[in-house]
This record gives structure tokens, C-alpha cells and sequence, in this order.
């Protein structure tokens, strides 16, 4: 068995260890490197882990002591046959990066490699089960905007809202990800059953529940904090006060992530709660043009004609070695957003950093500068720009900041 496959058996081992969760998992990964070091660390190694106290390491040992995990790992596969964990090269970079992501995550559909390392972006889109026809029609214009510039959907499944979102999504050919709150045996709502056929077949379901598990009422908070993970940002379209999309708000806060919302009048009580998010800071949607001009799409969508290629990414043709030759300031002398050149010192990037990561992190400025401005100056893919910022970030050479924007570390 190679390393790969042994360690998914211990993240599978692991989940089903009671006491840790999605949170203790990653702190053990993170601490131990590999999970089968941890599996078989003794009690005083465990207990330098923050959050493992002397009761948890009791539980755990005795757990542990029962549980063979590759005998497990042959058991769950006779039920549940796709799934990942964060040893596969295809678990999503994204979800990975928030402090609580799922150990196991089962799917239905097409695995895309791009997807899974951030360099295709997606955009959750949430909201209520009992839209009005003005979040419905809403969602929809700006479900199909967002597939035919290229963003990834993402949603619940749920009725209402996530539907249109899905379906929209699908009849202007766009990528779809659904996430759902139980095994992937049961759809729910069952009214939806067409949808998530259709769905398994052209995009990809997701899933951290085991088949059999069955719609709990706590499950479906925990699975907000997924389609918040796997976004770039999120659209609250429309959301009564006491509404689970306010929790994808915040779980999309608390991840960095930029959060839109649908304005409407207060005598609505659907738009309740996108009026709270946008009195809170969140950005306002006005037309899909702007919000494809905030998230970066260049050129805009373009209504009156149909010049605008399918995916929104026509730019001046620059080839690899006229990129290569141009000559940019060294990143110690670029100007600031006030006219001023900073002298700040940032951190120096590794000699053989790729040749585009240079580009992008050459346009990305001392202070802050925004996505779409790091798209215009490059002159390369929305797409493209979007998985170097990824990179550049893992690397600790930028840090994102709210508005999708970025600066230099």
C-alpha cells in the first residue's frame, strides 16, 4: 500500500474517533505531519497538541486500541466507494485552508483537477427555501452570468434559492457543485431528485456523510461552512432574519471570504436579512455586470451583443516570452495607492518562482489592490490570476484582505 492510500485509511481511522472533531483533526495533521504518527503517538506526545487534554487522550487511547484502520478502510469502501481526505491530491486547496475541514468528503460526479486547486473559482450562491419571484428571478440571471464567465456554482440542494441556482447554472452549461447535509443515498428535498441526477451527472455532489445518514437539523449549519470553504466568495440572495444562509455569511467571514447581497425592500421579509448583511459591510449586488467587474471577470458581460466570448476572458494576447522580457518594478519600489513610492521591505520571493507567479505577485501592490486590477495589468485569465493569488498565498508572499484584494507580505 503506498503512503497516499495509508494515509487516507488513518483520516479515515480518525473520523470516527469521538471527542475529535473537524478542528482537532487538522491541528493533529498539522502537528504530526502525518496522521499515522498520530495514530500511533504515545499519550504525553498527544497532550502537546492543543486541545488534547488527559480525558480526550483517554478516550482516544481506548478508541484507538479497537479500531484497526486499514480493516476499516476496506469495510467503508464496500458502501461508500468515492471519497477523498486531505492526503488525495484532489481534495479541494480551498477547504483545506479553513480551521475546521472534513477529514472525509464523498462525492458523486466528475473530480475536476483545476477545480481542486483554486485555479477554476467558484461562488456559493444561498438563500432562502421560500423566495419571493424577485430572489428567483435574480438568482437565476446571476447563475447564468456567473457559468457562462466561468465561475463555478456552488450550492446546498436545498428548494427555493439553491435550486435556481443549480438549474440555472446547468441550462447556460455551467459547472455546479452541490453540497448536501446528508448521505449521498438520500436526496433531500426529494422534490429535487431530478436535479441531483442531473447534477451527478454534468457537475459534482458533495457530501462529508456516509451513506444512510439521514437530514439532522445540525447537520445542515455544519454543511454551510463547506460551500463557504470551497468559494471565493458568497451571494446571500435573499434571506429572512433567522435564515441558514446568514451562517454561510458567517462562516464566509470568518473564512475571508467576500460575501454579496441582494438588496430589496424592508416591507419584504425574505430581504431581511441581506438588508442586515449589507448594513454589516457586506456588497451590494446591482446588476450582473457589476458583480462580475468585483469579482474580477474581465470584460464585462456584455447584454446587447454577443461579441463577449462564452467564458468572459478576452484579453490582448501576450505569448510567455513577451512576459518574460517586459521589465517590472522590483517589488520594493512599486507605487502605493496614494501616488507615493513605499520603500516597505516584503518578502523576497525564491529565485525559481514560476514566471506567471511573477507577473501576478509584480501586480500586486504594497498597500492593497484589488482583483480585477491584478486581472487588468496582468492581461491573463481570471482564472489564471485567481489560482496564482491561491499560490502566492500559501507561500506567505500575499495575504488576501476583505473585498477581494491583496498586498504584499
Amino acid at each position: 500500500m503506498t503512503m497516499a492510500n495509508s494515509e487516507r485509511a488513518y483520516w479515515l481511522a480518525w473520523s470516527q474517533i469521538k471527542g475529535v472533531g473537524p478542528i482537532l483533526l487538522k491541528r493533529l495533521a498539522q502537528h504530526f505531519e502525518l496522521l499515522e504518527n498520530a495514530w500511533k503517538a504515545r499519550p504525553i506526545a498527544l497532550g502537546e497538541v492543543e486541545g488534547f487534554g488527559h480525558k480526550l487522550i483517554d478516550k482516544i487511547l481506548e478508541q484507538r486500541h479497537k479500531l484497526d484502520p486499514f480493516e476499516f478502510l476496506e469495510q467503508h469502501q464496500q458502501k461508500n466507494s468515492q471519497f477523498l481526505t486531505p492526503a488525495d491530491p484532489d481534495y479541494p486547496q480551498l477547504l483545506w485552508e479553513i480551521p475546521s475541514p472534513p477529514p472525509v468528503l464523498y462525492y458523486l460526479g466528475r473530480l475536476d483537477g483545476q477545480e481542486s486547486r483554486g485555479q477554476i473559482p467558484g461562488v456559493g450562491i444561498v438563500g432562502t427555501r421560500y423566495p419571493t419571484e424577485h430572489g428567483s428571478r435574480w438568482t437565476r440571471k446571476i447563475s447564468q452570468a456567473l457559468a457562462k464567465s466561468g465561475f463555478t456554482v456552488i450550492s446546498g440542494l436545498a428548494a427555493g434559492i439553491d435550486a435556481d441556482a443549480h438549474s440555472s447554472c446547468l441550462r447556460a452549461n455551467g459547472r455546479t457543485i452541490a453540497v448536501l447535509g446528508t448521505g449521498l443515498d438520500l436526496v433531500y428535498p426529494p422534490q429535487n431528485r431530478q436535479l441531483f441526477e442531473q447534477i451527478a451527472a454534468e457537475g459534482l455532489i458533495l457530501s462529508e456523510y456516509p451513506v444512510g445518514t439521514k437530514p439532522e437539523r445540525g447537520n445542515f449549519p455544519a454543511r454551510n461552512r463547506i460551500i463557504a470553504g470551497l468559494s471565493r466568495a458568497i451571494l446571500v440572495m435573499e434571506a429572512p432574519p433567522k435564515s441558514g444562509a446568514l451562517i454561510t455569511a458567517d462562516y464566509a467571514n470568518d473564512f475571508n471570504r467576500d460575501v454579496f447581497s441582494l438588496p430589496n425592500s424592508p416591507d419584504i421579509q425574505e430581504a431581511h436579512g441581506c438588508l442586515h448583511l449589507l448594513h454589516k459591510g457586506a456588497e451590494v449586488i446591482l446588476s450582473e455586470n457589476q458583480l462580475l467587474a468585483s469579482l474580477g471577470a474581465i470584460p464585462l458581460l456584455d447584454q446587447s451583443s454577443d461579441q463577449a466570448n462564452v467564458n468572459g476572458r478576452q484579453h490582448s494576447p501576450k505569448s510567455q516570452e513577451s512576459w518574460q522580457s517586459q521589465e517590472y518594478f522590483s517589488a520594493a519600489t512599486l507605487a502605493s495607492p496614494h501616488g507615493n513610492v513605499t520603500n516597505k521591505s516584503f518578502t523576497e520571493p525564491p529565485k525559481d518562482l514560476d514566471p506567471k507567479l511573477k507577473i501576478i505577485l509584480s501586480a500586486v501592490q504594497g498597500e492593497s489592490t484589488a482583483l480585477d486590477q491584478i486581472v487588468s495589468v496582468t492581461a491573463l485569465g481570471i482564472g489564471e490570476v485567481s489560482a496564482g493569488l491561491l499560490q502566492l498565498e500559501i507561500i506567505g508572499l500575499i495575504s488576501q484582505q476583505p473585498g477581494m484584494r491583496y498586498q504584499r507580505r
